[in-house]
């Protein structure tokens, strides 16, 4: 097993169908990017739960997940559960939000996820960030959807553990469910540290890589 480690990242671009997809897929991740590069750029779009309690939720807990970044956050309202019907308004978002930045990795759903507006974001991704790191972050449900990762994060225990205080603590609307608990975001996040050699990880999906291999090559992307 291989491992890359980027030079520098100063951007990244995180994408959600909705409020908490993000910080459910790649809290960890951006605990962990946050704490690495101090002043780390983070962009957020969030297609619906605009106007909503759960949008006030969102920018709590996306603040609470990147400490010390540049932070923006947008959340806009497309109806749940209905984002491929607002296909065009979907993808406008995405590329007017390509026309102002430039991100080092951009991480949002992963294609292969059942629900239909995760897969319609994941879909709308590559057309809007094409010179980018894409990496498809994993949501755990009720759907039998759950793949086989390629790319791995490893998190720490400390990281872990307060991704799961932080989803509990910043989503209290979502407590209800009989998924979004304490044992369901540790365990997979064990799983997947196991295929990494790893305590804890979060696991991503990627298309493509390209890999530099020579000083005159230029970077990962």
């Amino acid at each position: 097993m291989l491992s890359l480690v980027p030079d520098q990242l100063g951007s990244v671009v995180a994408l959600g169908a909705h409020c908490d997809d993000i910080a459910i897929g790649a809290g960890g991740t951006l605990l962990a990017a946050c704490a690495a590069s101090p002043g780390l750029k983070v962009t957020a779009l969030v297609l619906s739960g605009g106007g909503t309690k759960r949008e006030e939720e969102e920018r709590a807990a996306l603040a609470a997940f990147c400490p010390g970044a540049e932070l923006d956050v947008e959340v806009l309202d497309l109806p749940d559960g209905r984002i491929p019907a607002h296909w065009d308004r979907a993808k406008e978002a995405l590329e007017s939000l390509s026309r102002k930045v430039s991100p080092d990795v951009v991480i949002g759903p992963a294609k292969h996820d059942a629900h239909q507006d995760h897969r319609a974001l994941a879909r709308l991704v590559p057309s809007a960030f094409r010179d980018q790191l894409v990496l498809g972050y994993e949501i755990v449900k009720w759907d039998s959807d759950m793949a086989q990762p390629v790319a791995f994060v490893p998190l720490a225990a400390g990281t872990a553990l307060r991704k799961v205080e932080l989803l509990d603590a910043c989503y209290p609307s979502q407590r209800a469910r009989d998924w979004f608990d304490a044992e369901t975001f540790l365990g997979l996040a064990r799983m997947r540290g196991v295929q990494c050699r790893s305590r804890y990880a979060e696991a991503f999906f990627v298309d493509k890589v390209v890999l530099g291999v020579s000083t005159t090559a230029g970077g990962m992307g």
